[in-house]
């Protein structure tokens, strides 16, 4: 039975991995075989006489084994697609459903969200240092990914399904409820535990760019559609606040799916391969939380990356305003799925030649350096056409911030998986969970503030929370400054930041400092 489960998921797999090649290939004018041979490089390359080496600023550093099929990636990248039908979903319209459906003070709702965050702030190294230390048959993450998802489930649903009967009290309780134990449990669990095997079952760096390169795929593909569909879909199901009940429903049920799929595609490696069979004075899962939280921020990289991924998700929060300012400001709710095209698309774009970038730039720290830059500066001028109130210089200057932002989103997880190795050979100890705990400290503590941030901004600014509202001036500009200036704030501290990431160099240092001993 086992066994047949495992043919049809495998088939379900190529299933999906020939509709991304159909859509993508085209696009860059890549032959089908192309693919298949970029994914086996290794084995070409083992014709001559790099066979198998990494490079990294042009010097060849160590051997890599191929671990993973082609399958093993997609499968892989579907978990994002389960992961964003929570985020995606949350992130985009929670304030507007709490607003205008329940009809709650946006105020006090982000003031709810911050204090929620609070509890996120302790549960991801908590849970970082639970998956180290976890033994069990399906290995240290997958566990916490596959049961973590359930709650997810179940807490979503919770958010979008709350009773109109109940007083506000009671109403604002049970969203403080729901949400806090969505974000601060089931979603850190299970996005831990998934960001964590891009350590956990590859030790080869091209494999890990391509598992990111797929993962956010599906990321930002979900995000579109989430973002395209659902405000029509709501309609469709007639509105109000059933309608919302259904859609919630709806997106869970793809999530479990989907997280399932993800989690049986891939299968980790034992700790003896994950070592090198080197000898660590201390086992790993017997570290105390105090020991791993103070590896965690001895790693400056680490500092870093939490950062920047907290500047995303609050970037982003901001974005999301958009559904705001186009129904106030550019005065038509349906730019909105326009707009997420041109986010999202040349996103997937960039996602998908990443790898190919990253072995041409020899490494991932020049890439991401100027490519952000060049993203930034596209930011600036989504602000000046929305000045000029030029929406075609804004989808414009849109899509090619998507392309400069691409090769980061895409190769990130491979950079802190760089990471991880780097307190590894520093220290001669895997954390791999902890380490992987700042994207869903990233996520969840920026993303809360950011909605938070959003609820404040529109409650100051005097936004009346209700449908068709002509709102006053002092919102609109608000809105403004919201959706077009904050976002390019945020780019210009991540692009400053990303200039002195050079974890790889820091690396491969190390590493020859060790042969030379």
């Amino acid at each position: 039975m086992s066994k047949m489960a495992k043919n049809l998921s495998n088939i379900i797999l190529m299933f999906i991995n020939f509709i991304i090649l159909c859509i993508f290939c085209p696009i860059y004018d890549m032959p089908f075989c192309t693919y298949f041979l970029y994914t086996n490089h290794n084995k070409a390359v083992g014709q001559n006489k790099a066979k198998g080496k990494v490079l990294v600023e042009g010097e060849i550093l160590m051997e890599e084994k191929t671990y993973l099929k082609w399958y093993n990636k997609v499968g892989y990248g579907t978990g994002d697609l389960a992961g964003n039908v929570v985020y995606a979903f949350l992130s985009s319209f929670v304030m507007l459903y709490l607003t205008n459906t329940v009809g709650l003070n946006p105020g006090v709702v982000g003031t709810l969200i911050m204090v929620s965050k609070l509890f996120d702030g302790v549960s991801d190294m908590f849970f970082g240092t639970l998956i180290d230390k976890t033994k069990s048959r399906l290995g240290k993450a997958r566990p916490w990914m596959f049961y973590g998802f359930f709650g997810c489930a179940v807490t979503l649903f919770g958010v979008f399904a709350i009773p109109t009967s109940l007083g506000k009290t009671a109403q604002y309780a049970w969203f403080f409820i729901a949400y806090t134990l969505l974000n601060a449990v089931f979603y850190t669990a299970n996005n831990i535990a998934y960001a964590a095997l891009t350590s956990l079952v590859t030790k080869n760096s091209k494999e890990r760019v391509q598992m990111g390169s797929f993962r956010f795929m599906f990321s930002f593909g979900t995000n579109l559609v989430i973002q395209s569909v659902t405000v029509g879909a709501v309609e469709m199901f007639g509105g109000g606040a059933a309608a919302w009940r259904t859609i919630a429903f709806i997106y869970c049920i793809i999530g479990i799916i989907t997280n399932t799929l993800a989690v049986f595609s891939v299968k980790e490696l034992p700790d003896e391969e994950l070592k090198d069979d080197r000898v660590a004075g201390e086992e790993d899962d017997k570290l105390s939380f105090k020991k791993t939280i103070k590896l965690l921020f001895s790693n400056k990289y680490f500092s870093m990356i939490c950062v920047i991924y907290i500047l995303q998700q609050l970037r982003a929060s901001m974005v999301n305003v958009g559904i705001f300012f186009m129904t106030y400001v550019l005065l038509n709710k349906n730019l909105f799925g326009i707009f997420s095209w041109a986010n999202n698309i040349p996103l997937i774009i960039a996602l998908a030649v990443t790898p190919v970038l990253v072995s041409k730039m020899k490494g991932m720290y020049k890439l991401n350096k100027y490519s952000y830059m060049f993203a930034t500066v596209c930011r600036l001028m989504v602000a000046v056409a929305g000045y000029l109130g030029s929406v075609p210089l804004m989808l414009l200057f849109t899509v090619l911030t998507s392309l400069g932002e691409g090769p980061w989103q895409g190769d990130m997880s491979a950079v802190i998986a760089q990471c991880s190795e780097h307190t590894y050979l520093k220290s001669g100890k895997r954390i791999d969970g902890s380490m992987f705990s700042c994207t869903s400290l990233g996520v969840k503590l920026g993303g809360g503030i950011g909605v938070a941030l959003s609820g404040w901004l529109l409650d100051i600014s005097g936004y009346i929370n209700l449908d068709n509202a002509v709102q006053p001036d002092s919102c609109i500009n608000m809105m403004y400054f919201m959706y077009l200036w904050l976002p390019f704030i945020f780019d210009i501290v991540i692009a400053v930041i990303l200039s002195f990431l050079n974890v790889e160099r820091a690396n491969m240092k190390l590493k020859e400092n060790m042969q030379n001993q």
